[in-house]
């Protein structure tokens, strides 16, 4: 039993002959996903400011009080959470409501002081950083033992102690080497899927009212929502086959780990497309020419990159520009994609991802069939 009635394969098949005879839809295809994913892989570079920080300070001391006041008032840190226990530290990391963890552990005061009267080493104090993001941890880092060396000295200065009383011991969770492409390649798996398929999708009606035969489509036994199923199918298959070359590259090539479920990658990565397909209808339902389609595609594309947090924290936009992200659907995608690779991300997690791309995908698909319906009039 055909899911699909025979004139709907029939387009489905003259759709990808359309796409692989012409030798610009090849090259779209082919090389610039190949390009990008090395120079994005290898290039790519971040800067960090106002990181969400989570504070457990079991000593509740003046001095560890003033540690983690220093750690507020740098430009890097941004307090968010108050933690009581060490068992928040995890599901504060796991649900990202911070990148890092400051902990004071007990008796810091007492450490220090007993360091500053026998010079021997002092206290330790704990970051713990999301590795998932290793570029962004390695910078915490940096700025995290700068504010620690500077206030252990001047604690050492004003106690006459030989040497600094305070170490900071630092830990990376789900990236312990803090290797950058394990963050950067398995967005790249959204990414560069979205350009594919977006391009693609927006192309199909657009290419028939150049080549003259939209109007020969209008009088075949097809209806517009069947059209619209045969434009898409293509499209969706094709960007299954780049997001699973690029995966298994991320993998094989540049050895990031895949710890999540191969079947929440899979169904992800399927709702995600048809999110990005329904966007490349609709330029296509409303473009007259391919030229426009290309244009209407990547004026989608440049924003939605920008907005999905791949380059730049989505946290360290300005609140109005945040409210924008939630009509990205390469925002919710690269949630689950770097989650899946880098943790075993829970369904439930997933879920709440899923849902807002699948949202996204029914509501641009319809403004595409009506849109269709209207060209039809």
């Amino acid at each position: 039993m055909r899911v699909l009635p025979a004139r709907v394969w029939a387009l489905i098949v003259k759709e990808f002959l359309a796409v692989w005879r012409d030798p610009k839809s090849r090259f779209v295809l082919v090389a610039p996903p190949l390009i990008q994913l090395a120079l994005f892989a290898h290039a790519a570079t971040f800067e960090v400011e106002n990181a969400a920080l989570a504070i457990l300070n079991e000593d509740r001391s003046a001095e560890s009080r003033e540690l983690a006041a220093r750690f507020t008032a740098s430009d890097g840190f941004r307090a968010v959470e108050t933690l009581t226990h060490v068992r928040q530290i995890r599901p504060t990391i796991d649900r990202k409501d911070a990148v890092a963890v400051l902990h004071i552990p007990p008796d810091f005061a007492g450490e220090l002081k007993r360091a500053a009267a026998t010079g021997r080493d002092g206290a330790d104090v704990q970051l713990i950083v999301d590795g998932r993001r290793s570029n962004t941890a390695l910078v915490l880092l940096n700025y995290a033992q700068t504010i620690v060396a500077d206030y252990a000295g001047e604690v050492a200065a004003e106690r006459g102690a030989p040497g600094p009383p305070a170490t900071l011991v630092s830990r990376a969770w789900f990236n312990p080497n803090l290797d950058s492409q394990w963050f950067i390649v398995p967005g790249l798996v959204g990414t560069l899927t979205l350009v594919v398929v977006t391009v693609v999708a927006s192309l199909s009606v657009a290419r028939e009212r150049e080549l003259g035969t939209f109007e020969q489509l209008m009088v075949t036994p097809l209806r517009p929502h069947e059209i619209l199923i045969g434009k898409t199918v293509p499209a969706l298959l094709i960007g299954l086959a780049e997001g699973a070359f690029i995966a298994a590259v991320a993998v094989v090539w540049f050895q990031v780990p895949l710890r999540g479920s191969v079947v929440l990658l899979v169904l992800s990565l399927l709702v995600f497309l048809l999110s990005s397909i329904g966007v490349g209808l609709m330029i296509s339902a409303y473009a007259r020419t391919q030229q426009q389609a290309i244009v209407g595609s990547f004026l989608f594309l440049m924003p939605a990159v920008i907005l999905s947090g791949f380059a730049t924290p989505i946290e360290n936009m300005p609140g109005f520009v945040q409210v924008l992200t939630y009509a990205d659907p390469l925002r919710y995608a690269l949630v689950i994609l770097r989650g899946l690779f880098l943790r075993d991300l829970p369904p439930d997690l997933v879920l709440q991802q899923l849902w807002p791309m699948a949202l996204i995908g029914a509501v641009t698909a319809s403004v595409a069939t009506y849109l269709f319906r209207k060209r039809l009039q």
